[in-house]
């Protein structure tokens, strides 16, 4: 039974069976040619039982998919599959890889001519959209010769899990640029301190892009060259990032969630906050507080972070910002940065929600990032043609127009805000820190 299970007929011998059935019709009619429908029949049985023979005559491949130990939400995630031919002769090979059903692939498919001993390798890139565990099927890998007949079927790595965890690749990326001082690359901007903070750090070389008030001019005249000053940033603030996680952070963009593009951001955010020697936290909270790790720089923070913001998942309540204001008045003693990361669609959302945002911005420097909606963008670009799309290009007007007061009613109240797009979520904000360290507003 289990041979029954693992071996398959290939089209090859059902075309060769045509054949020679059409020549025994044939033969019906020409006696005379008989003989050979009869032999071909004889060599087909003979080649069939050889074929199946060479196939088990010992366990002929080795498959083995290739992973990291996690994938990176939103991101291209590399994938190897290895085979290796065992049989002591050239074999044909396709290749079947079970992806999670969250990907909904079925057609990743590979096929090979090895030599006897050769090895190959494959690869492919998926792109996970939703955080937490994924489950790989089994590699089936299907055998067969020169012949072609029938193929056997070999079954490797089945029930494999991968969790998906937020973009820890887009924060190595930012971390590698800040490093090798690349970040303008992918459109970080370098902004222009204002003033110094007291603490003097070093005498060093005039570099193209300094503050020409900061030259050290009796360094200068002793080292025949410019020298600067440099002074260290203020160190030490926290930075918290609060996460709502109510339903208005449910809306889908290019596959994934508002949630998910803003625990993206909170990670890269994080990690470039204790590059900057700032200690780093997170809030996440919908109609109750999820949870807090509190804002610190010790050398675990990083996977704390990461693994307190895999397991967010959006709630479908209305987010409770009075929990959140209480929350933060008896956890958050010192004056801090806090990035809230929300969506308000409009006015009326907001005003329920700033007499709490006020006060909140009374103890702390409170930045609010949210969405603009990239829909309305494109639906007010495309030409009216008639009365309906008139009244649905006025109607996106509105919202977008109400999109920017949000923006001027909280800087009357002396809250900053970033309003950006999905997709340009990390830049803004990181960008924003950037500028706020360098105003030195905290």
């Amino acid at each position: 039974m289990k041979l029954i299970r693992q071996l398959y007929l290939r089209k090859r011998l059902f075309i060769i069976l045509a054949v020679i059935a059409s020549l025994f019709v044939i033969s019906f009619f020409l006696p005379h040619l008989s003989p050979f429908p009869t032999a071909g029949l004889a060599g087909l049985l003979i080649a069939f039982v050889v074929d199946i023979a060479m196939l088990y005559s010992r366990n002929g491949v080795f498959a083995q998919r290739l992973t990291g130990e996690r994938f990176s939400n939103g991101d291209q995630n590399l994938v190897r599959v290895f085979l290796e031919n065992r049989y002591s002769f050239p074999a044909h090979f396709g290749v079947i890889d079970e992806l999670p059903i969250q990907f909904q692939k079925r057609d990743s498919w590979f096929e090979s001519r090895l030599a006897p001993g050769a090895e190959t390798e494959w690869q492919y890139f998926l792109r996970p959209v939703k955080r937490g565990e994924y489950i790989f099927g089994t590699i089936n890998v299907f055998a067969f010769t020169g012949l072609g007949l029938v193929m056997r079927r070999y079954k490797f790595d089945a029930d494999k899990s991968v969790p998906v965890y937020p973009s820890f690749l887009q924060m190595r990326k930012y971390q590698l640029l800040a490093i090798s001082n690349r970040l303008s690359e992918i459109g970080v901007k370098k902004i222009r301190k204002i003033g110094h903070s007291m603490e003097f750090e070093q005498i060093r070389d005039y570099v193209k892009g300094d503050d020409i008030r900061t030259i050290n001019w009796k360094a200068t005249a002793r080292r025949h060259q410019l020298m600067v000053n440099a002074y260290t940033d203020e160190k030490s603030q926290q930075v918290y990032c609060l996460i709502d996680k109510s339903r208005v952070m449910k809306m889908p963009f290019d596959g994934m969630s508002l949630l998910d593009y803003a625990i993206n951001a909170s990670l890269v955010l994080s990690n470039t906050a204790l590059l900057k020697q700032d200690k780093a936290g997170i809030i996440s909270f919908a109609e109750e507080i999820a949870g807090i790790v509190p804002a610190a720089k010790k050398q675990v923070q990083m996977n704390l972070i990461l693994e307190h913001l895999y397991r967010q998942k959006t709630r479908y309540l209305e987010s409770d910002f009075e929990k959140l204001y209480a929350t933060i008045r008896n956890k958050v003693n010192q004056r801090s940065l806090l990035i809230l990361f929300t969506n308000f669609e409009s006015m009326q959302a907001l005003q329920r929600q700033l007499r709490f945002l006020r006060r909140i911005a009374q103890q702390h420097l409170l930045l609010v990032v949210f969405f603009e909606n990239a829909g309305l963008e494109e639906i007010i670009q495309k030409p009216a043609n008639n009365l309906e799309d008139i009244y649905v290009k006025t109607i996106a007007e509105k919202f977008v127009f109400e999109k920017k007061q949000i923006v001027r009613e909280l800087q009357q109240h002396g809250i900053l805000s970033v309003l950006t797009t999905p997709q340009n979520l990390t830049i803004d904000t990181v960008n924003k820190y950037l500028e706020i360290k360098a105003r030195q507003l905290l």
